[in-house]
């Protein structure tokens, strides 16, 4: 391998290592718990959240293929990446706006939609690179290091926030001191700063991915206004001839539901360990940086299984267990644990957690390396974008599914375990799915026929 292909997979793994703190730090373990406390009900903050990271994925459903049709035709990526990295950046900082004694709820939520919506669009495009970054049988390694490396940065961001500036009910941070820049505790603007941070970590982290990742233009069929146009039309087309290749379609149906049921555990892992176990904000952040390096090493060995037995035999494994810690999750309480009781004050209810959090990391780690590299082998060579479009449709078309069932039911029967049965049931459907799933796609000869 040449010295700029090396360059230019390093670029890309630094979008990764760039983008992963808004997950880590924002949607699970550090922003969604201090909404929490603001609102001071778990049970009506993780309906509020379910409803508000719903309503992005709507929006996130409705335009992402239309994107990837788009980006096909007019032969250009990076005027995409960089125009929703600027949303990222816009919506990340703006959380600051959090304060406690003048908190608006649907500014907030605005704000960490755009900022999520502008994460998701990007990574349509970014995600599209992979197939030209090396041969297809190396693919699952460079997929796997690069969550890997995605989830390093997600936990040196993680401990920064931790040690520097996320302050608990005393006002200090994880090793004992005020927030560093002089944020003033009483106002929380030291957890508030993860808003600032995560924009500032991203704007800074994506300088090597713009110099190095060169992403390759190809000749325009059409001018933007043209695939603005056309593409409409020709993704109802494409969506027709989805029956035609069934390896295709059944993998983008059943990854939308596992892929749903995944964002539901991290989006609401933070605030229902707030909720249900009454976990702090640096507490939730302890339990995250132990999912996080959970996640990080098995995204490594994940994308190691995958080059050596394939990813779908990686994606039933990972689902699987995915379905037993869901239906784990829902068991652990203050005052039981899988349906024993547990005297008060036990830490049992929490080293549980903190075990199940550990798989939900590593599964998932492994999980989302190995469903990348599984829609290389599944999509259409020729329409790469348009094909990570439909990949990304897939991954929202439902997205409000996970987050509005869980509110729904949580608003229905007042409680937080209750509202994360949804869940598991959306893990069996897509573990159903897959059995349809080739493990080598379609012959190539159904990309000619339809």
């Amino acid at each position: 391998m040449t010295g700029s292909a090396r360059r230019r997979i390093w670029g890309w793994w630094f979008f990764d290592w760039a983008a992963q703190p808004y997950a880590t730090l924002l949607l699970t373990f550090i922003f969604a718990p201090y909404v929490k406390d603001l609102l001071g009900d778990g049970t009506a903050a993780q309906a509020a959240w379910g409803y508000g990271v719903g309503a992005a994925g709507i929006v996130i459903a409705l335009l992402a293929p239309i994107l990837g049709a788009v980006a096909d035709k007019s032969g250009h990526r990076m005027p995409w990446i960089v125009l929703f990295s600027a949303c990222y950046v816009i919506g990340a900082s703006g959380l600051w706006l959090a304060h406690p004694e003048a908190f608006s709820l649907p500014l907030i939520l605005f704000l960490f939609g755009l900022g999520l919506v502008g994460l998701e669009f990007a990574t349509i495009f970014t995600n599209a690179m992979l197939p030209d970054l090396g041969p297809r049988d190396q693919l699952g390694r460079i997929s796997g290091t690069g969550w890997a490396f995605g989830y390093v940065g997600g936990l040196i961001a993680l401990v920064a926030m931790l040690t520097l500036f996320a302050e608990n009910a005393a006002g200090t941070t994880l090793i004992g001191r005020e927030p560093a820049l002089g944020l003033d505790p009483a106002t929380r603007e030291g957890t508030r700063f993860v808003g600032p941070f995560v924009a500032l970590w991203y704007a800074v982290f994506m300088i090597p991915f713009f110099l190095w990742a060169r992403v390759p233009t190809s000749p325009p069929v059409a001018t933007v206004r043209v695939a603005l146009a056309t593409c409409l039309p020709e993704l109802r087309a494409t969506l027709a001839r989805l029956p035609r290749t069934p390896s295709l379609m059944s993998y983008l149906l059943s990854s939308m539901f596992y892929r749903d049921a995944l964002n539901g555990m991290y989006v609401f892992g933070g605030i229902y360990a707030a909720g249900v176990l009454g976990w702090s904000v640096v507490d939730v952040g302890i339990f995250g940086i132990l999912a996080v390096i959970s996640g990080a090493v098995f995204s490594w060995v994940g994308g190691l299984a995958d080059y050596r037995y394939g990813p779908k035999p990686v994606i039933v494994v990972c689902v699987v267990l995915l379905t037993l810690v869901g239906i784990g999750v829902i068991f652990v309480s203050r005052e039981s644990l899988f349906g024993m009781a547990v005297p008060s004050g036990s830490t049992l209810p929490d080293i549980a957690f903190y075990v199940l959090g550990a798989t939900i990391g590593a599964a998932g780690g492994a999980l989302q390396t190995a469903s990348r590299t599984m829609m290389v082998r599944q999509a259409n060579p020729a329409r790469i974008t348009e094909s990570f479009g439909l990949y990304a449709l897939a991954g929202k078309a439902t997205s409000f599914l996970a987050p509005l069932s869980i509110g729904i039911v949580t608003d229905i029967t007042g409680n937080q375990q209750a509202g994360i049965t949804p869940l598991v049931v959306l893990f069996l459907i897509g573990l159903f799915l897959l059995a349809f799933v080739r493990a080598d796609g379609e012959p190539e000869e159904r990309w000619h026929v339809s």
